[in-house]
C-alpha cells in the first residue's frame, strides 16, 4: 500500500452531481492506494502506522506529539489507486494496482480494522471506484507518504493478492457475483483501462 495522510482543518467528498458523501473537520485524510503485493499484513501495519502517527500538537503548543486517537479528532479514507501509478514515458500506469474487485474488499477490510482499532463513528470513507471531488483545506500544509513494508513482486507472476484467499479470495466480503466493477464514470474509466 501507499498511503498519503494530509491534515485537513477540514475536507469534503461530494459525487459529481453535488451529493455531500463525508466530511470531518480536523484530523486525518488518508488516501490509500491498494497495491498487488498487499496482504492481511500490510493492512494491519498500515492501520497501525496511520492510528499512531504524531502529527498533531500536545496542550502546550508542542508539534508532532499527539495522534489522531489521543485527540479523539476524525479519519476521513478515500481509496485512490492512482497512486500505485507507475509512469511509462508520459503515459500512467496502474497494474501495480490490486484489481477493482479485491481492491474493494481490502479497502472494506482496512475499514473495518480503522473502526475496531479505534472509534467506528470517527473513522468516514468516500465512495469506492466513484469519480469524487475531494475538498481538502490542508492544515500547515503537512503532507505524509507511508509505504507499506511489502515484499517486491513480478506483477505478471500474480494471480490473487496472498491474505486475501476467503471463499471468494476475500477476507469478510459477499460473493465476488455481487462485487462487479467499480461504478466508474466511462471518461475516467476509458482512461484507467487504455
Amino acid at each position: 500500500s501507499l498511503v498519503v495522510i494530509q491534515l485537513p482543518a477540514e475536507i469534503s467528498t461530494y459525487l459529481l452531481g453535488g451529493e455531500q458523501i463525508s466530511s470531518i473537520g480536523r484530523g486525518l485524510c488518508v488516501l490509500l492506494g491498494i497495491s498487488l503485493e498487499d496482504t492481511q499484513r500490510e493492512l494491519e501495519h498500515m492501520v497501525r502506522k496511520i492510528l499512531n502517527l504524531r502529527v498533531f500538537e500536545d496542550e502546550s503548543g508542542k508539534h508532532w506529539s499527539k495522534s489522531v486517537m489521543d485527540k479523539q479528532y476524525e479519519v476521513l479514507c478515500v481509496s485512490q489507486f492512482t497512486l500505485q501509478c507507475i509512469l511509462k514515458g508520459n503515459k500512467p500506469d496502474y497494474h501495480m494496482a490490486m484489481p477493482t474487485e479485491q481492491a474493494e474488499c481490502f479497502y472494506n477490510n482496512f475499514l473495518e480494522q480503522l473502526r475496531k482499532a479505534y472509534k467506528p463513528e470517527l473513522i468516514k470513507d468516500g465512495k469506492f471506484g466513484a469519480y469524487m471531488q475531494v475538498h481538502i483545506q490542508n492544515d500547515g500544509p503537512v503532507t505524509i507518504e507511508l509505504e507499506s513494508p511489502a515484499a517486491t513482486v513480478d506483477p505478471k507472476q500474480v494471480s490473487e493478492p496472498e491474505g486475501l484467499s476467503g471463499k471468494d479470495g476475500c477476507i469478510g466480503c459477499a460473493s465476488s457475483s455481487f462485487l462487479q466493477t467499480a461504478n466508474l464514470s466511462p471518461e475516467f474509466k476509458s482512461g484507467v483501462e487504455s
